[in-house]
């Protein structure tokens, strides 16, 4: 039996009297220099999946895999944030720690609004894996099952349920991350869950007893790896409900190590029935990972990712802390050639980061435009909106004083987006870091709109009003401050060059 940790005690009850919460955004930027402005990071040790993502009374939730004594992966326990707004975050005390049936794997979070478990009207509930590493060591299958706790304080204090685990292992080594939501036509829960490189759907009136219904893709999608933390939801299509499934997918991205595949379908309440059989991907960049939906938001669907991947998750140069989440982005469907795809724009509440915005019209680029010595020098905290009146070759270099140099562009020829990190800065950690990355352009336009959002060691690309997603990490020896255009084309005719410089003060 693992002994009491009168410590963690004694932080917890030291944070609940101070007001509980302590500031994301660091203290002392040059110290830190990876640190983001505007994603959240936990203030020390290792993060990665986002977990029990619930909205409720105009906050949303943010759990995530914590292992708050190291900044590599270790004994999971669910950290907790919050915010108003998805860009300003408040770390909380940490939720749920291990206990006898295991660490605390991924999972979701819902509001019971009808008191169908019993434990009280509008309890948040947390539906999680335990992972048991002793059962493991002593090589049984069954050392993952699912659990539930519950608070009626709106997440500040948790009990877990006794009955614990309410969906016990069958014998599959990889049984974990519940994403579940109440399906209103049948009055029952639904459970997504990722049952080694397919999901196993279950159903259940209460949230403690479940049954399976079915199982999905066996034989579709992409298997390079298991599959892990699912989810299953609708969106809205020009009147028609198209029901959408996520899965991430660890090893087997279209660009290596892990990524984030969908599908699109019907859901009877039983079975999802995939309308088409061709793999998808929500990010083409190498660092959106575990990415899931916000619970209890109404007819919007917001997905927050994990921005890193397994290939070097573990061996990143940040120091008291390692990893971030991705920008929360909306999501929507747009059908290209009677194919659906999913879009993803950015949340909204980034346009309210205080900044200045500078502006340029109806420019032709040659060769290639400095956009610093024109609009203003950045400081690696930056959104840049681009609109060109044709499709041809042209890149951004972003750059330092160092020489390190970050490339984004598009490849007619290829009809390719890409993001090239391979003089981006330190990247000895890991051989498969310096790479460059594409994604396929899906917009049948013959104009490009670009919208690239930079947070001193990340940027996220979002292509043809979000139909091309892209997410990639990296770490210079100084910040950001150069931006330039360059083009291979005779002419490059830009309607729009729009740059925010963001404040690090937000």
């Amino acid at each position: 039996m693992k002994s009491f940790n009168y410590t963690k005690l004694l932080t917890v009850i030291l944070l609940l009297i101070l007001g509980g919460t302590t500031e994301t955004h660091a203290q002392n930027p040059s110290a830190e220099p990876y640190r983001p402005a505007f994603h959240f990071t936990p203030k020390k040790g290792w993060m990665n999946d986002p977990n029990g993502m619930v909205y409720y009374k105009g906050v949303y939730h943010l759990f995530f895999q914590h292992n708050p004594d190291s900044t590599v992966w270790g004994p999971m326990h669910w950290g907790h944030a919050t915010s108003k707004d998805l860009v300003h975050w408040q770390e909380l005390p940490i939720a749920l720690y291990p206990d006898s049936l295991g660490t605390i794997f991924s999972g979701s979070a819902v509001i019971d609004l009808n008191n169908t478990a019993g434990f009280g009207k509008n309890a948040m509930i947390a539906i999680y894996t335990n992972h048991n590493p002793q059962l493991e060591k002593l090589g049984s299958d069954k050392f993952q099952n699912q659990s539930i706790a519950y608070s009626l304080d709106q997440g500040k204090t948790w009990t877990k349920y006794k009955g614990n685990p309410i969906v016990k292992n069958p014998g599959i080594r990889d049984f974990r991350d519940p994403k579940v939501f109440w399906y209103a036509p049948q009055n029952k829960w639904i459970m997504t869950l990722a049952t080694l490189d397919h999901i196993t759907f279950y159903a259940s009136p209460d949230l403690k007893n479940w049954k399976e219904e079915s199982e999905f893709g066996k034989t579709l999608g992409a298997h390079g790896g298991v599959w892990e933390c699912p989810d299953l939801f609708p969106l809205d299509y020009n009147g028609k409900r198209v029901w959408v499934l996520i899965v991430n997918l660890n090893p087997g991205g279209p660009n290596g190590g892990s990524a984030t595949q969908y599908f699109t379908g019907d859901f009877d309440g039983h079975t999802f029935t995939p309308n088409e059989t061709q793999t998808k991907w929500l990010d083409y960049g190498p660092d959106e990972y575990a990415g899931i939906t916000w619970s209890n938001t109404g007819n919007k669907r917001i997905l927050l990712g994990w921005m890193s991947n397994w290939e070097y998750a573990n061996v990143v140069p940040t120091q008291k802390w390692r990893s971030a989440t991705t920008i929360p982005r909306e999501l929507s469907l747009e059908k290209i050639k009677n194919s659906y795809h999913i879009v993803s724009k950015p949340t909204k509440s980034l346009n309210d980061l205080k900044g200045y915005t500078k502006t340029l019209s109806n420019i032709t680029i040659h060769d290639s435009i400095d956009v610093t010595q024109r609009l203003g020098n950045v400081t690696g905290l930056f959104q840049l909106d681009l609109k060109t009146l044709s499709l041809n070759d042209f890149s951004l270099e972003l750059s330092n004083t160092k020489g390190d140099l970050i490339i984004i562009g598009f490849d007619k020829k290829n009809n390719q987006y890409y993001i090239d990190r391979t003089q981006s800065g330190i990247s000895d950690f890991n051989k498969n870091f310096a790479q460059k990355h594409t994604a396929p352009r899906f917009a049948n336009g013959n104009s490009i709109e670009l919208k690239l959002i930079a947070d001193k060691a990340s940027v996220e690309l979002f292509a043809d009003e979000g139909l091309s997603t892209m997410t990639s990490i990296f770490f210079p020896r100084e910040p950001i401050c150069y931006i330039k255009i360059k083009t291979n084309s005779k002419n490059l005719t830009i309607k729009k060059l729009q740059l925010k410089t963001i404040s690090d003060d937000n």
